[in-house]
């Protein structure tokens, strides 16, 4: 830890104002902006100190909404999805509204209920050049696209690839009522007129196709 400099004294920990909240190092808080109008900021405390007035500050790593990122939220990017940027601050700990978990995505996928404090994280995110790390992603169904929690896909019976109904010609309302799913290309014309309700609907951790994420 680099050393503090005089007249500042490094806290093991914060409380936030008007709550029994306790903030540690390590920790995920939300910060208010300075627009009213907009959500609040995500950031991961990564230090809090006091200077000899007893002003409490904290040293935050950001975390950017993809519509804050250069490229922009696109498609697949879930409502709850965070990018971990390489942009460093020192705020006041007032500006600390509350707190809030960011999961991995492997995590994230596996809540039961997710709560307005969950948030998830895949991408590292450079905010001068708006690279990614990492830049290959996952992707599945015809459109090839990379899988958002958000949602619901269907997995084939046969070649075991994730299909969005919408992609497939079918309704969500259609695709829940289904009990076997074949993809186009694995489907026969009695294959078709199987009766079809219930099948897994989230990919799995590990996944078996991967392309270049574009970089905008």
């Amino acid at each position: 830890m680099a050393k503090t400099k005089p007249g500042k004294k490094d806290l093991d920990s914060y409380t936030i104002r008007g709550t029994n909240k306790v903030v540690r190092a390590g920790d995920c808080v939300l910060m208010r902006p300075s627009d009213s109008d907009k959500p609040p900021y995500v950031a991961r405390v990564e230090r809090i100190e006091a200077d000899h007035r007893g002003n409490v500050r904290v040293r935050v790593r950001w975390y950017y909404r993809p519509e804050e990122s250069i490229g922009g939220r696109r498609q697949f990017h879930g409502a709850k999805e965070l990018f971990l940027s390489d942009h460093y601050d020192v705020q006041s700990a007032h500006t600390i509204e509350g707190k809030c978990v960011v999961h991995s995505f492997k995590n994230y996928t596996k809540l039961e209920n997710v709560g307005t404090e969950d948030y998830f994280c895949r991408f590292e995110y450079n905010a001068a050049t708006g690279g990614f790390t990492p830049d290959r992603v996952a992707v599945y169904c015809k459109c090839e696209m990379p899988y958002n929690p958000d949602d619901l896909m269907v997995q084939c019976e046969g070649c075991k690839d994730w299909f969005h109904p919408s992609c497939m010609g079918m309704t969500i309302e259609d695709a829940k009522k289904l009990d076997h799913f074949l993809c186009s290309d694995c489907c026969t014309e009695d294959d078709a007129k199987r009766s079809l309700n219930a099948f897994p609907v989230t990919p799995p951790s590990e996944p078996k196709v991967e392309s270049k994420r574009r970089k905008r």
